[in-house]
């Protein structure tokens, strides 16, 4: 176990306790992501801008981290596991995650980081309107990659097109 997630962990124990006794309902946030070490500054900054805005994680608030590590058939798992706990929010930074937190629930609200396709996922009914428990940022890529494509088969002269299998040579 990492030391961080170790200590980040062990400070959210211990501060329901103390929440429970006061009164307060601490919100839950749940993280769901690959790996804590895939994008280390992007994590950072998300607990940056929870502190930013008087969030302490241990103090009032808790984050549930849930890391797929490289083994994305897990991924169902493991949102299912922040479903369990009754987390107040899924944050899933990218559609893969954002996925299987739709399949987890419904009624959790999810907040996506960046999103290639929203729309065309079924993630968000409209950019205006989204509906349903999804929202979050779109890069609106679809666009985009078909302009890149179109311009990178302009780019590309014909000649330099891989070889008709009937013309590979026999070392190919």
């Amino acid at each position: 176990m990492r030391r961080r997630q170790f200590i980040v962990g062990v400070g959210a124990v211990a501060a329901r306790p103390v929440v429970a006794q006061q009164g307060v309902k601490v919100p839950r946030v749940g993280f769901l992501w690959e790996s804590p070490d895939l994008w280390p500054g992007a994590l950072e900054s998300f607990r940056r801008g929870l502190r930013d805005l008087g969030w302490i994680e241990g103090r009032n608030i808790v984050v549930e981290y849930r890391w797929a590590e490289g083994r994305l058939d897990r991924l169902h798992e493991i949102a299912g596991e922040l479903v369990r706990l009754n987390v107040d929010v899924i944050v899933a930074p990218s559609s893969i995650y954002t996925e299987a937190a739709r399949r987890a629930t419904s009624t959790i609200p999810i907040i996506f980081a960046s999103h290639a396709d929203p729309i065309g996922s079924n993630h968000a009914a409209s950019i205006r309107r989204p509906g349903g428990n999804i929202t979050g940022l779109s890069l609106l890529m679809t666009e985009t990659n078909a302009k890149g494509l179109e311009l990178l088969k302009e780019a590309i002269p014909p000649w330099s097109a891989p070889l008709q299998p009937d013309r590979r040579r026999a070392y190919d």
